[in-house]
């Protein structure tokens, strides 16, 4: 209840963001008319048909983005001759005649006076209005579509949506009852009814224009004078906290074999769901009993989970004689981690030789209540979990703890040492100390600290110049479309900056869609990397993007210091997804 209440009020906060700006001519369009039979069923059916749309673009992806995007060009047009109407009231006159002599057969037959076919219109008018509006992607809108893809979305997501549709129709629905008093005294008092409505046709040719252009999006965004993401960042951190993400075991854990005891934190949930299973066959938790388990939530480009893999692989391999079984979950980040191809290829790669399940749909991962990458959670042989680790480190407790299980199952001589890891390449452990450079990712869904010059343009080919950037800020160059998820290439060289503070440089990347190789050249501070280089680079930083997965593009020697990195792709079509440091 209190999720659906922050969703609301962060539709309400839309009516101060500039986002909320090219739905406005249409609104007022109808601030004339009896706010029941007119203004309230056009904003019903524009919040009804964003939830709509936005429940699709949750449930199905692109596909829905797609169809969005030809809904956005018919109410474009319909719009457009809405505006020109508006503008010329000959041409209103001329066109209306035939509603105008159905209006009067309707009135015959006794149905006049009762408003329907103003409220038909105003339904179509909300609806064509509901396709075009692209609110802010503040935190509340952003934890509900976020929620979505991780949990699925289902009935709830779309009452989610629906409350924030309302919260947004709420405030104009405000807006137009004093609008429309504002518009009447207007009428009364200087008689300009048709420079009126004339003046809000140009206003919805100019919104059309600005949406067409893709400034509803962009340029406002920039403008705004109000932003209210901070104001919706702290409700939700006030009323909707995060767990802490590194728990920390009893001391009694530390430094030798187990001794404390283990709490019960439930029962081993369903591995029902999966899409699939990797160098084994299904498994269940009931054919588990007796076995102590090892869950494992990871997804392959993930630097984490990457940096965990030797640990989790050294223990699968040390203890599976003494009855312990390791299970990966792989739940995806990216789309391109859905293809079981590519996941399949990373479990080779890793040398993961432990059943994996695919868990494209998050069913296991919902079945855990699980929120992270990567997230162990230790399961005993009475099939129930004694304890849990998000993230990555503290390995020595977690092993102790697999130690601990080991022997209160009657598993005979359980080793007392620990494993050796000797991890190299992104696998290595990072320089903790040196990382001040935080993830970050190209998309505009999760995109911040972008510093090219005029800002980023959605789902639009935009040619961009960056700035000289700050530290922890980046920017495109060349000719570049960014999605929410990822930004394409257009031609070739084009490139990305970042002022890094780290030893370990990594970026998420993939080749186009026709699967070519991408060549590419990296330098630091306009030199080549020499040993610096990371391990999918040369010391001249030439390297290539052969497929969807995390690239370690610089690994520093010395001291670390503040850097500038940039990439240039000497091809078209390369995919970039998100920077990570180590």
């Amino acid at each position: 209840m209190l999720l659906v209440l922050l969703a609301y009020f962060g539709g309400v906060l839309t009516i101060v963001s500039p986002c909320i700006l090219p739905v406005l001519p249409f609104v007022f369009a109808k601030a004339e008319e009896p706010f029941v039979r007119s203004g309230l069923p056009l904003l019903l059916s524009m919040a009804a048909t964003f939830a709509v749309v936005a429940t699709l673009a949750a449930v199905v992806g692109g596909w829905a983005v797609a169809l969005n995007q030809y809904g956005r060009i018919v109410a474009l047009v319909l719009l457009a001759a809405f505006g020109v109407v508006l503008l010329f009231p000959s041409l209103s006159d001329r066109l209306t005649r035939p509603l105008v002599a159905l209006g009067s057969r309707l009135s015959q037959s006794g149905e006049s006076g009762s408003g329907h076919g103003s409220i038909v219109s105003s339904l179509l008018l909300g609806v064509a209005t509901g396709l075009l509006w692209a609110p802010c992607a503040g935190p509340v809108l952003g934890l509900i579509l976020t929620g979505a893809a991780l949990h699925g979305a289902n009935a709830g997501t779309t009452f989610l949506l629906v409350a924030y549709a309302a919260g947004a129709a709420t405030s104009l629905a405000l807006a137009l009852l004093v609008g429309g008093k504002v518009f009447t005294a207007m009428k009364k008092s200087f008689g300009v009814a048709e420079w009126i409505k004339r003046g809000i046709g140009v206003a919805v040719l100019a919104a059309v224009a600005a949406i067409a252009l893709g400034l509803d999006t962009g340029l406002l965004t920039r403008l705004s004078l109000s932003n209210t993401a901070s104001l919706e960042q702290r409700l939700l951190d006030k009323f909707n906290p995060q767990p802490n993400a590194q728990p920390r075991l009893p001391d009694a854990m530390a430094g030798g074999p187990a001794t404390g005891a283990l709490p019960l934190e439930g029962t081993f949930p369903s591995l029902a769901g999966a899409n699939t299973w990797l160098n084994s066959p299904p498994l269940s938790a009931e054919a588990l009993k007796g076995k102590v388990v090892l869950v494992d939530f990871w997804t392959y480009s993930c630097i984490n989970c990457v940096r965990s893999i030797p640990y989790v692989r050294g223990w699968a391999e040390k203890y599976k004689d003494q009855g312990l079984v390791v299970i990966g979950v792989h739940a995806p980040e990216f789309a391109f981690e859905k293809n079981v191809d590519n996941v399949r290829k990373a479990v080779a790669d890793f040398k993961i030789g432990y059943p994996v399940a695919i868990d494209n749909d998050f069913a296991i991962w919902r079945a855990f209540g699980n929120q992270y990458w990567p997230a162990h959670y230790f399961i005993d042989a009475n099939g129930q979990i004694r304890h849990h680790h998000f993230g990555e480190g503290d390995y020595e407790a977690s092993e102790r703890v697999i130690q601990q299980l080991l022997t209160e199952a009657g598993k005979p001589g359980v080793s007392t040492d620990l494993v050796a890891v000797n991890a190299s390449g992104a696998e290595a452990a990072p320089a903790k100390q040196d990382v001040l450079s935080p993830e970050t990712y190209v998309g505009y869904g999760r995109a911040k600290n972008f510093t090219s010059a005029g800002g980023m343009v959605r789902d639009g080919r935009q040619t961009y110049v960056a700035r000289t950037p700050q530290i922890n800020e980046w920017g495109l160059t060349g000719s570049w479309t960014v999605g929410a998820e990822h930004a394409v290439l257009n031609e070739k060289g084009g490139g990305i900056v970042y002022k890094f503070h780290a030893r370990d440089l990594h970026l998420v990347l993939g080749p186009g869609s026709k699967g070519k190789p991408v060549r590419f050249k990296v330098t630091i501070d306009g030199a080549a990397p020499g040993e610096s280089h990371g391990a999918d680079t040369d010391a001249q930083g030439l390297g290539s993007v052969a497929g969807q997965r995390l690239y370690q593009l610089i690994r520093q020697k010395g001291v670390i210091s503040d850097r500038l990195f940039e990439i240039q792709f000497l091809d078209p079509d390369v995919q970039a997804y998100a920077f990570t440091f180590g």
